[in-house]
């Protein structure tokens, strides 16, 4: 776990780069290097990939930021998006010297109980190897309302809790206010997924967003889709940990350019 917040105050900075099996190619295959590389320069606590990419980069790389393996995946192409199934387990994690694993669920598909049973699964195995797990539980399916519910996105905090996870990802309440109403109802630390669904301004919105009591930010598509990755990460690093974040030992400059070729 405290690999997980480098700067040491229990927050955290999370960028999943798990979208190239959900929606293909992030980026050029020969840029995977510089993207992570830009991450980590600027800051980011940790990245999450799925296995098959763990073993693809230099060595390296995150000596200064922490190793999440994504164990769910779904295609875009699938007969139904929402169902997430296992492609990995803890023991492949840890022969990959993951630092954490992760776990999507989505409350409400219509194959919710399967994904359930997966989670946990998973935190059994979590606990008996010592591996902190993040649940990425969200409100997607034909059962959904208001995703943004803040009475719903407690519930899913507390179903993560409940099964094993140490973190729980999720969606952001609107009004983001209301986000503090999720923190209160979570016994674990939570992790607000994504950036502003209107496509505002990313760091003031993850201030809200930090204001409310989330312990951090997982931020993906908004990050790794803009020219300078590091210099926005190193400006939602300050968001994250304050003056930590500039103090954790890693450069927090925006030195390192990256254009991304999204795909």
């Amino acid at each position: 776990m405290r690999r997980l917040s480098l700067a040491g105050d229990g927050r955290h900075l999370l960028v999943p780069l798990d979208h190239s099996v959900s929606d293909g190619p992030i980026v050029p295959a020969g840029k995977w290097d510089d993207l992570l590389r830009a991450l980590v320069d600027g800051g980011a606590d940790g990245i999450i990939v799925h296995k098959g990419r763990a073993r693809a980069f230099a060595p390296d790389i995150l000596r200064n930021c922490a190793l999440v393996v994504h164990l769910s995946a779904s295609t875009a192409c699938s007969a139904d998006v929402h169902a997430k199934v296992l492609v990995a387990d803890v023991e492949e994690a840890l022969r990959l010297g993951a630092d954490a694993v992760s776990v999507h669920v989505n409350i409400g598909s219509d194959t919710e109980a399967r994904q359930l049973s997966d989670l946990g699964a998973v935190a059994r195995s979590c606990d008996a190897w010592g591996m902190p797990l993040i649940a990425m539980v969200y409100p997607r399916g034909p059962r959904i309302e208001d995703p943004r519910d803040p009475a719903l996105l407690a519930h899913l905090a507390n179903v993560a809790a409940d099964l094993g996870a140490d973190m729980v990802k999720t969606s952001v309440a609107l009004p983001v206010e209301r986000m503090a109403e999720v923190v209160a109802g979570s016994p674990i630390p939570v992790l607000a997924a994504g950036g502003p669904p209107d496509g505002s301004d990313l760091v003031e919105y993850g201030t809200a967003v930090m204001a409310t009591g989330c312990r951090g930010l997982a931020v993906g598509r908004r990050i790794f889709s803009v020219p300078s990755p590091a210099s926005l990460v190193a400006r939602l690093a300050a968001v994250v940990h304050g003056d930590g974040g500039a103090s954790n030992g890693m450069s927090m400059t925006s030195s390192s350019t990256f254009v991304a070729g999204v795909a």
